[in-house]
């Protein structure tokens, strides 16, 4: 097994759903991205009632996941799945409703650390990026087989990289000549085409277009839009979602999907709210919060996280 980092604000995501679990007899919670496991070890730790239905579509990830939680076997189900299929697993497992759902977006310490994956920019590899090794086009496909518009598009997309045509039109002159299957390859081409200038600041000049091919070989935006809704749906009365986003586009799809079902559908200014016309949902905080800056320091990752929570209020 790999060793085990540390995950990101694992002790705020126990605290926020702390309450959907305290005081019912059988709480049950989804870890929809389950990974090596972090933040559901520590909850079955905690409270010795509780269920987790773990989701994770990396067969790497659920092996290693499944060693780590045999300690609290029987209290365990783990699919290997999409999050956006929540609804079909629930079915599978027997419930309508549960107690609690927490998505901690992005890619997993193993996945990046992992040479053979292709996810990180700082490491000879082959360009995979699949979390789903057995379907699904490469990272390398995509470089070889998209257009340079598509190139553009994504890049500009998912990367918010201001230097995406660029990119994209070197791409394209260099996979005629051979064929572009190396992170290191790919790293390089970026630092020819983008201004030494625009290099000297922002980190690795490569981290954005590694960004954009990594949400589009894996569907990561449209999986997260899809998945919300049923997530809110599925949610019992008193139950808790928590999302942990790792960069701008994720976070304002979270953001707007907790504003559609929280914000009043009647008249502003009213002193009750309309019959039929009641809020379901009720965010536990407003806006978003960020790592402390003691965790900052000692675990890189949570720089960039941003954590929404929400409640359901009424059935």
């Amino acid at each position: 097994m790999p060793e085990i980092h540390l995950p990101v604000c694992l002790d705020r995501t126990v605290e926020l759903l702390a309450p959907a679990i305290v005081g019912r007899e059988h709480p049950i919670i989804v870890d929809g991205t389950l990974g090596l496991a972090g933040h559901s070890f520590e909850l079955l730790s905690r409270f010795p009632h509780l269920t987790i239905i773990g989701i994770d579509r990396d067969a790497d990830a659920i092996a290693h996941a499944a060693k780590r939680l045999e300690p609290f076997h029987g209290r365990v189900q783990i699919y290997r799945d999409s999050y956006d299929n929540l609804g079909k697993v629930l079915d599978q497992f027997g419930t309508r409703t549960v107690d609690g759902i927490l998505l901690d977006l992005g890619v997993s310490s193993m996945q990046l650390d992992s040479v053979e994956r292709g996810f990180s920019y700082s490491q000879e590899s082959a360009l995979d990026m699949r979390m789903d090794r057995s379907q699904g086009l490469t990272a390398a496909e995509v470089l070889a087989t998209y257009s340079e518009a598509d190139l553009t598009r994504i890049l500009r997309q998912y990367g918010e990289e201001r230097f995406a045509p660029r990119i994209a039109k070197a791409i394209v002159a260099e996979r005629s000549k051979e064929p572009i299957s190396k992170s290191s390859m790919l790293v390089e081409l970026i630092k020819r085409v983008i201004p030494a200038p625009a290099r000297r600041t922002g980190g690795n000049p490569a981290k954005r277009t590694f960004q954009a091919l990594r949400i589009e070989v894996n569907g990561e935006l449209d999986i997260l839009d899809r998945s919300l809704p049923i997530a809110l749906d599925r949610l019992a009365v008193g139950g808790r979602m928590v999302v942990l986003s790792f960069h701008s586009l994720e976070d304002r799809i979270v953001k707007e999907h907790f504003a559609r079902v929280t914000v009043r559908k009647d008249l502003p200014g009213l002193p009750v709210e309309l019959p039929g016309q009641e809020q379901k949902f009720a965010l536990i905080f407003n806006g978003s919060e960020k790592a402390s800056e003691e965790e900052m320091l000692v675990n890189p990752r949570a720089k960039s996280v941003r954590i929404r929570a929400i409640t359901r209020v009424a059935a």
